[in-house]
């Protein structure tokens, strides 16, 4: 049995940006990821041990966004890689890092990279 998690709107504070101030002031950031396993021993069983613990997955994301990056892309693929490395039972992952309120000349709510990956 195919199981989709969805983590949303899973939010931080961090210093990823091409610009100096980015990395010195910061900014809010807006994870969101889909991932799909075979969870049907926890469907049967309730045990948290048979799922995909996603305070787990939260703890991870929280500690890619602690590193800064330069690149939305960069910091999405370390959180996917890291996700996919940890959980291998995930068969499908979609990882979106939005940062919001983007340095531009004009009003923009949000940027964001969106990587998927399938074994």
């Amino acid at each position: 049995m195919n199981t989709t998690i969805e983590l949303t709107n899973m939010r931080f504070y961090g210093y990823h940006g091409v610009l100096p101030q980015e990395r010195e002031i910061g900014n809010m950031f807006v994870v969101n990821m889909i991932l799909e396993a075979d969870l049907t021993a926890a469907c049967r069983s309730d045990e948290v041990k048979d799922t995909i613990n996603y305070a787990n997955v939260f703890d991870l994301v929280k500690s890619e966004m602690h590193q800064p990056s330069k690149l939305l892309e960069h910091l999405a693929g370390r959180i996917l890689d890291r996700i996919m490395t940890e959980f291998p039972q995930i068969s499908s992952l979609r990882v979106s890092v939005s940062k919001m309120n983007p340095p531009v000349n004009g009003d923009m709510e949000k940027a964001s990279i969106v990587l998927t990956a399938k074994r």
